[in-house]
């Protein structure tokens, strides 16, 4: 995490932002739940561009790059040039997000039995997609082996173990500590929900993407779903027919943090990505700060 100077009422992984419009501010109040406060959207990106540095990719050696590397990569190129993608909501209250933590489930191994586990991964706002490949690596290799790799899942095994009603009333004192800020770090560091982003791929069970709900608990302001590739064909202006390859997307947003025209032109940069996405091989010329 880079460092940022720190002021009453900030978080330890968030920089309060003080310059909203009361209209902004009174919102969190209105819609007090991420569930309440969720948007849905639908789109769907032409890959032939991004196919073309998949194989560019694997001939330099990143064996099994993939679109899940291009989709997170895009993601925090994104957040580097749109950081109001990266708040969130916290005790009514919005914060620009220090940091960039993607999480993801993956499974032991690909069958119905196997294991499930959450791995969070952070990430700096200058990163490439070899930095993505390389993380990413890093943490599947260590958390697809057996029994309890990480933290969360030993954490997640013990509170197993509690009785119903003493989970229930631990998990209530969370989110009372998590509202005032309170929580100790060592939780909120350790919790897949406290994070930037959630991505997760259907396209690997070969079912269209999912429309996932945002988690009350915690503060993950978005989630990503992409499914299969699919081939369409399409009639040109000039009678001719053309084979195209899209991949559909879904995107769950929490419409308190940044208002309709910010999250649109989060999205156009993303589909610019998605058309060169060889700019993804450099980090960004500059990162931009959020207001203040």
């Amino acid at each position: 995490m880079h460092y940022v100077r720190k002021r009453y009422g900030d978080r330890w992984d968030g920089r309060k932002i003080r310059t909203l419009d009361p209209l902004n501010r009174i919102s969190a109040y209105i819609m007090p739940t991420r569930i309440g406060a969720m948007n849905l959207l639908h789109d769907r990106i032409e890959v032939s561009a991004v196919e073309r540095y998949i194989r560019k990719k694997r001939m330099q050696g990143f064996k099994g790059f993939g679109v899940m590397h291009v989709f997170a990569a895009t993601y925090i190129r994104v957040v580097s040039q749109k950081p109001g993608l990266n708040r969130y909501i916290s005790g009514q209250e919005l914060y620009a997000r220090d940091n960039i933590t993607i999480a993801m489930a993956i499974k032991k191994e690909m069958t119905l039995e196997a294991q499930e586990t959450v791995i969070k991964m952070e990430f700096s706002p200058y990163a490439t997609a070899n930095d993505v490949y390389e993380i990413f690596n890093r943490f599947i290799t260590a958390n697809r082996a057996d029994g309890d790799q990480n933290d969360m899942d030993a954490t997640a095994r013990i509170l197993n173990y509690i009785p119903r009603p003493i989970l229930r009333a631990a998990i209530a004192f969370l989110r009372f500590l998590d509202y005032y800020n309170h929580m100790p770090r060592f939780l909120t560091t350790l919790s897949p929900f406290h994070v930037s982003c959630f991505i997760t791929s259907m396209g690997s069970l070969g079912i269209p993407p999912v429309f996932h709900h945002l988690y009350n608990f915690g503060n993950c302001p978005l989630f990503i779903s992409y499914g299969p590739k699919h081939t369409e064909f399409l009639t040109q202006s000039d009678g001719t027919v053309q084979r195209k390859t899209y991949i559909d997307f879904t995107m769950t947003t929490d419409e308190r943090i940044c208002d309709g025209h910010y999250m649109a032109s989060c999205l156009k940069t993303m589909r610019e990505i998605f058309r060169n996405p060889d700019v993804l091989d450099g980090p960004p010329e500059k990162v931009v700060p959020d207001i203040d």
